[in-house]
């Protein structure tokens, strides 16, 4: 069956999302008087979702007795803030009109919560994205296999005809609970050593939005 699907991760690989979603940890993290977090720390952080994100970011984690009015500030402020400072990364949007001129059905699949992904999603890559899954009470969130599931559903496509690409060790696991093929991008939120130490390949892993195109390409011839 020939690839024709790619399924995309979305923050630090569509769009770095690292600014607001500090600005709205450290709001969660003043309103409690909790210590505040460098974007670096943050940047650690993420790629489990809001409920791991604010579990890292406060003392004592879960067993905090103020976690859930912390999560829940974090989630208010994150929903009318998370297009302040968002954007896509560079060439992603050329990457996009290429790939969707090339003939491939795209989706997204997030551990953000799901009416986030959906909203960031409508406004910067509607005209290329047919899908946007993110965290809910319905699927469970990465590194389950879930997430991709519903998108390759709601795609009418199979898992044997689609690559996932992220920037994460989450997104690697998620790729082989599939299981399909992984491409890593090394522009987002983790590091490219830290991409090999989770099992990123060097010829599954591009640098910049425009290799994306041409190794899909080999990829397509191989298989």
């Amino acid at each position: 069956m020939m690839m024709d699907t790619v399924i995309f991760d979305l923050d630090g690989t569509l769009l770095n999302t690292l600014e607001d979603l500090t600005d709205s940890v450290n709001y969660a993290m003043k309103q409690f008087e909790f210590p505040i977090h460098t974007l670096e720390e943050v940047r650690s952080f993420v790629g489990n979702g809001a409920p791991k994100l604010i579990e890292r970011s406060i003392p004592q984690g879960v067993e905090n007795p103020s976690y859930e009015e912390v999560l829940r500030t974090f989630k208010e402020h994150y929903a009318k803030h998370c297009e302040d400072k968002t954007q896509p990364y560079e060439g992603v949007m050329e990457m996009l009109e290429t790939l969707q001129g090339q003939g491939y059905h795209m989706a997204i699949v997030s551990n953000k919560f799901d009416g986030a992904v959906k909203q960031l999603c409508r406004k910067y890559f509607g005209k290329y994205i047919e899908a946007a899954i993110g965290e809910s009470a319905e699927v469970k969130r990465k590194p389950a296999p879930d997430t991709v599931y519903q998108a390759l559903r709601e795609l009418s496509r199979d898992a044997s005809q689609a690559v996932y690409v992220g920037d994460s060790d989450v997104d690697i696991q998620t790729a082989g609970n599939v299981p399909m093929p992984c491409i890593s991008v090394t522009w987002g939120f983790r590091t490219e050593e830290q991409l090999k130490k989770a099992g990123a390949a060097d010829d599954f892993m591009v640098k910049a939005p425009q290799e994306l195109p041409s190794l899909l390409t080999r990829l397509r011839k191989e298989g």
